[in-house]
């Protein structure tokens, strides 16, 4: 975790910034709930799941107070209510169908505040999730007169490119983006292989996995 601040912190001053307007989220996927643990320990927070079933289980064992707890993978609408009940970040928000479900769950767990944010797709990848731009103003006005789901900003996952600088312009388009339709809004972009490139372009939530946690299941990178 270490190391990784220090790549922060270099790429927050090359950029002019302030390394401490960046959050990082650790991803935690297919890491079992004891190497989470060890993160947690190691300051490690908050995680971030891709799966609502295999996060429900971390949870449970570790606690809902243990971490803040991120959805950062794809969101299917028939877990939409566990996701609300487990986590305090749905970063993943795609469609008014789906905004509208989790306002209306919201409401039926008594729950007052979900935090969430709205994965924008700017390559047009059909492989991937997310709401064109085109999309988006109808989203965010809607998110915008919300009474529990809070808005907080934009998400993109952009191609995956050996060379991180070609994830530039994905990157510059949703700082773009945010500046033109929610100013001041967070931007989560950037991951193990390109969170230094989105530093420099803007990104105030970086979500890294490998460059903590290593491959899979072999520990916690310090």
């Amino acid at each position: 975790m270490r190391a990784v601040r220090k790549r922060m912190e270099a790429a927050a001053d090359r950029a002019g910034r302030d390394p401490g307007e960046v959050k990082v989220v650790a991803v935690s996927k297919t890491h079992p709930a004891d190497v989470l643990r060890e993160a947690i320990a190691a300051g490690a927070v908050p995680l971030g799941e891709n799966k609502v079933q295999e996060a429900e289980g971390k949870i449970s064992e570790l606690g809902r107070a243990a971490a803040e707890w991120h959805l950062i993978g794809h969101l299917q609408s028939n877990k939409a209510r566990k996701a609300v009940q487990l986590f305090d970040v749905i970063q993943t928000v795609d469609s008014i169908e789906l905004a509208e479900r989790l306002e209306r769950i919201c409401g039926d767990e008594g729950r007052e505040t979900l935090r969430v944010l709205v994965q924008v797709d700017i390559a047009g990848e059909s492989t991937k999730s997310g709401i064109p731009e085109e999309g988006l103003p109808v989203l965010i006005e809607y998110l915008q007169s919300c009474r529990g789901l809070k808005l907080e900003g934009l998400m993109i996952i952009p191609p995956y490119f050996d060379d991180p600088e070609a994830t530039r312009p994905y990157f510059r388009r949703l700082r773009e983006i945010r500046d033109r339709i929610m100013p001041g809004g967070e931007l989560s972009m950037g991951m193990s292989h390109d969170f230094e490139v989105a530093i420099e372009e803007g990104a105030t939530i970086v979500r890294v996995g490998t460059a903590i946690f290593g491959e899979r299941e072999y520990g916690v990178r310090r």
